[in-house]
């Protein structure tokens, strides 16, 4: 018997789906690593344990899985009732048993990679709306979960770092930071310069007369602008030898 596979055919979309795929999989391992009294512990997140981090990607999954159906019927979705109510959902997630919870992450991330499999072409095109009220193709969703399943493994403090995330991942989560940061006018000033990539990759005020330089690989270079560490950065420019300032915020 032949396997279902993806309805779409777009290259594109599929190697986007291969990345989130992945992911998904390198947080499993991560997970799975941890003993049920692990999962107490704290995460990288202030006020966040591995349970939080844990039940805010299984829920996460359940909701780009509504605007998945959305994109599939027509009927809209929406991914959550409110913010209170995401809110509300990972403090509760947090509580279940190690088991609940493993199940949880489990069953979320194969419904949804079942509706992604089974959307229609066409209708990875069809908009829908994120939790931040953008209006977004379908397609969008896969990305959204994407940068959720790679960054939280990290963050799950279980030897997973920015280096075990893939370059495209990396470049495309800086440029959207960035860009967030561009849009706000919270970069004046600040130039990023990625390191150890073919092309050179610079951000930020590129047109400051005496910029602050933030200078590092690319791993390192998103971790900071993540708000996740220092590491493998440093300060160039008119600040050069200064400590490396915290990122702006981005979301």
């Amino acid at each position: 018997m032949v396997a279902r596979a993806d309805q779409t055919t777009d290259p594109v979309l599929l190697e986007g789906l291969l990345q989130a795929r992945r992911g998904t999989a390198f947080f499993a391992r991560k997970l799975n690593e941890l003993s049920d009294a692990d999962l107490d512990g704290d995460s990288l997140l202030p006020g966040w344990t591995r349970r939080h981090v844990t039940a805010h990607i299984g829920y996460n999954a359940r909701a780009i899985a509504r605007l998945i159906e959305w994109a599939a019927t027509g009927v809209e979705t929406p991914m959550y009732a409110s913010t209170s109510v995401r809110d509300h959902e990972i403090n509760f997630g947090a509580t279940l048993p190690p088991i609940a919870l493993r199940h949880l992450f489990d069953h979320s991330a194969v419904h949804l990679n079942v509706e992604w499999r089974d959307l229609p072409a066409e209708a990875w095109h069809h908009k829908v709306k994120t939790a931040q009220g953008r209006i977004v193709p379908a397609e969008e969703t896969v990305w959204m979960r994407t940068r959720e399943v790679w960054v939280h493994a990290v963050d799950l403090d279980n030897g997973a770092t920015f280096n075990d995330i893939p370059a495209p991942v990396l470049t495309r989560l800086l440029k959207d930071i960035t860009g967030a940061w561009h849009t706000r006018g919270t970069d004046t000033g600040l130039l990023i310069r990625v390191t150890d990539q073919p092309d050179a990759m610079t951000f930020g005020d590129t047109g400051a007369a005496t910029p602050t330089v933030i200078s590092g690989p690319l791993a390192a270079i998103t971790q900071w602008a993540t708000g996740r560490g220092t590491q493998g950065v440093e300060v160039l420019g008119s600040s050069a030898g200064s400590p490396v300032p915290a990122a702006p915020k981005w979301i």
